[in-house]
């Protein structure tokens, strides 16, 4: 699995339903001004960006382990303080945000549980810890539509629907687990336009993520194979596609 592209790769992939969806999470988090906050999995800044705007960049710090990633976004928000690192091992103090977020993340966290404890390792106590994953299990994620299609066409694919917290109920019990209390669950949906089939298609063979992975993986007929199961799946464009993440916040 990769996420070690160009940034641009990655918004034309999922950016263009991360940048809504931070605006939601960040509301469902608690952010405002005069707060101290730690984006976690920053990724190329969708949820970065809405910090910014809402405390300043002085007031936010972003962390992913994609070192292109973190070149993009230092040059993109050059007031940010910006660093290499993986959720697990935060380069910060103890108690040192009043909110740590991870938009996107926990699924992808090689132990979720001693990431979320180390989000809440830096936040201070009364401070908030929000997560949110795309619903991979109950097919209301932006990519299940093509993953759908491609165990369609091969019963055998492996999706994304095994993945931590990406079922009702999961992420509070991840949150449980990492010793948070108060956690509230909730979900939060976005809306996306797309002009044509290609704008939707295209960013899948990016090769970003575990489904960019798969689809370049195919040769050329199985791939055309999939690009036109998908096409008979979506209506005719220009179509909206809704997506769905689930998202849970704590207290420290």
């Amino acid at each position: 699995m990769s996420f070690v592209v160009p940034p641009d790769a990655y918004g034309r992939f999922m950016g263009r339903f991360s940048e809504p969806l931070g605006l939601a999470f960040a509301d469902f988090a608690g952010v405002e001004a005069g707060q101290r906050v730690l984006d976690v999995g920053s990724g190329p800044g969708a949820l970065t960006v809405e910090l910014v705007r809402r405390v300043g960049p002085d007031a936010v710090a972003a962390v992913d382990p994609s070192p292109p990633f973190v070149a993009g976004l230092t040059q993109r928000l050059p007031g940010v303080d910006v660093r290499t690192a993986s959720a697990e091992e935060l380069p910060f103090p103890d108690a040192g945000f009043d909110a740590t977020l991870a938009q996107l993340v926990v699924h992808f966290m090689t132990d979720p549980v001693a990431g979320l404890r180390e989000m809440a390792r830096v936040t201070r106590t009364g401070g908030a810890v929000a997560a949110c994953v795309w619903d991979h299990g109950g097919g209301r994620s932006p990519l299940s539509l093509c993953w759908a299609a491609a165990r369609e066409l091969d019963p055998s694919v492996v999706d994304e629907g095994g993945l931590a917290g990406v079922h009702e109920g999961h992420l509070a019990d991840l949150a449980a687990q990492a010793g948070l209390g108060s956690i509230e669950s909730g979900a939060l949906s976005v809306e996306v336009p797309f002009a044509t089939f290609e704008e939707w298609w295209e960013p899948y063979t990016f090769g970003v993520g575990p489904l960019g992975e798969y689809v370049a993986g195919l040769d050329e007929r199985d791939r055309e194979a999939l690009r036109a199961h998908c096409a008979e799946q979506l209506p005719e464009p220009p179509f909206v596609v809704t997506a769905t993440a689930w998202a849970v916040r704590a207290r420290v």
